[in-house]
């Protein structure tokens, strides 16, 4: 992010001021795509594949598999660049599934969690390709002969993981409630008491189960390394343990790579792959593939929400006004800060120089009090058009059209260029819909 000697913001070289004015005036270029208005998410394809450049780096060649986990952002160009890479996929559905495949990702190169697969999702999973997808993680014992009865009705033996519960204390994570999933009260994974009760059902399930492997995932936005490693040692030690019954070929320490979201991020996802690789070492693990799962880490930093300043709001206050600004984004369109209380920095899309800035709370069109984007120093004169940052992972993903409102455009952004644009759909739409 940086900007241009005319103080307009500028994501991958390109200006947010071109592409957030309104799609109907003409651009400078002629180019009608170049402008789509507001809402609108624009994401820098090159930096994501940078991300994961660097993280691919840190295995140094060893076996591994860096899986993005697609319900961080879904969109197929971004899923296509971090393919390009050599990601694999996280997926958590089957249409995530699909999406994986439909983007080039080779059914080898997919593990699909989640605590409530369905059957037709357990079948498509099972029945993709030669083999199935590399695995499936196993979130509960209750899940086994599920996946062992599916499988069996294709005649087919389906590789698994067994997602285990780490048992990290949520205050360890230094991360939201909502989003700590490797506690004792966590709905995801086998909890470290009833792994004998697992073995016992993969045991009985060999037949059509192959257990490949045990994964954990501590929780997202992680910011400590030794947190994450408290998650890596518990899997180590559950593979080591299972190693004498079952010819395991990989450990999956997961993902939740935190990012700086402008308070600072003292680590970087190499940093969490290098402790856990040496960790593996020291338990004597070191010939199994090392898997990971990032999602926020690889496209959060890379994209942005663009917005239009509908008008703004002042009450009389002493000694200070109470200041709002509102926009035409809402927590339909970025639902973290409403869901997690996150904070996104906000900043004008055009700063003139030496402009006054003045506290306003930042707050959407959506009816409801949550819709509330926290307080921002943004200019005291003219403003029309904001940016959301670091609004690359979970927004477009987890927007809505409650109210009526559409959902954002989409422009995706490589080599300093325009290269896709997704144009939202009209009102018109959403009430046909509704009929």
């Amino acid at each position: 992010m940086t900007r241009l000697p005319s103080g307009e913001l500028a994501l991958g070289g390109v200006s947010l001021g071109e592409l957030s004015r309104a799609a109907a005036e003409p651009s400078a270029s002629g180019d009608a795509s170049a402008r789509v208005g507001t809402p609108t998410y624009v994401y820098d394809l090159d930096g994501m594949a940078r991300e994961a450049g660097d993280l691919e780096a840190a295995f140094d060649g060893e076996p591994h598999l860096v899986a993005f986990a697609v319900k961080a952002n879904s969109a197929g160009p971004v899923v296509r660049a971090l393919a390009s890479e050599g990601c694999g996929a996280d997926v958590v559905s089957g249409a995530e599934l699909l999406l994986a495949m439909r983007c080039g990702i080779t059914p080898e190169r997919i593990v699909y969690s989640g605590v409530a697969k369905r059957d037709d999702e357990l079948d498509l999973a099972i029945g993709v390709g030669d083999a199935g997808i590399r695995a499936i993680n196993v979130e509960s014992v209750e899940e086994i002969p599920r996946i062992a009865a599916r499988a069996a009705a294709q005649g087919r033996i389906a590789s698994v993981t067994l997602r285990i519960n780490p048992g990290v204390d949520a205050a360890e994570l230094d991360t939201h409630s909502y989003i700590a999933t490797g506690h004792d009260e966590a709905k995801f994974g086998v909890p470290l008491s009833s792994i004998p009760d697992a073995i016992v059902a993969l045991e009985a399930a060999r037949s059509s189960v192959r257990l490949v492997g045990v994964t954990a995932h501590a929780g997202s936005q992680l910011t400590s390394i030794e947190a994450y490693l408290a998650s890596a040692r518990a899997v180590f030690d559950t593979a080591k343990a299972l190693r004498a019954r079952f010819a395991l070929e990989l450990v999956d320490t997961g993902g939740g790579f935190g990012i700086d979201y402008g308070e600072g991020c003292p680590v970087r996802p190499a940093d969490f792959i290098r402790a856990a690789r040496a960790a593996q070492r020291e338990q004597g693990l070191g010939d199994l593939a090392l898997f990971c799962e990032p999602g926020r880490a690889l496209v959060g930093a890379h994209g942005v929400l663009l917005a239009k300043v509908i008008q703004r709001k002042i009450a009389a206050g002493d000694p200070d006004p109470r200041r709002w600004m509102m926009i035409d984004a809402g927590m339909n369109d970025l639902m973290r800060p409403a869901l997690y209380q996150a904070r996104h920095r906000i900043v004008p899309v055009m700063l003139q120089r030496g402009a006054r800035l003045l506290p306003y709370r930042v707050v959407g069109p959506v009816c409801e009090s949550s819709d509330d984007f926290g307080i921002h120093e943004l200019p005291e004169g003219d403003l029309t058009e904001v940016a959301l940052l670091d609004a690359g992972a979970y927004g477009y993903s987890m927007a809505s059209r409650y109210n009526g409102r559409p959902l954002p455009a989409e422009v995706f952004l490589r080599g300093g260029a325009v290269a896709t644009v997704r144009p939202r759909k009209s009102v018109t739409d959403w009430v046909d819909d509704r009929l």
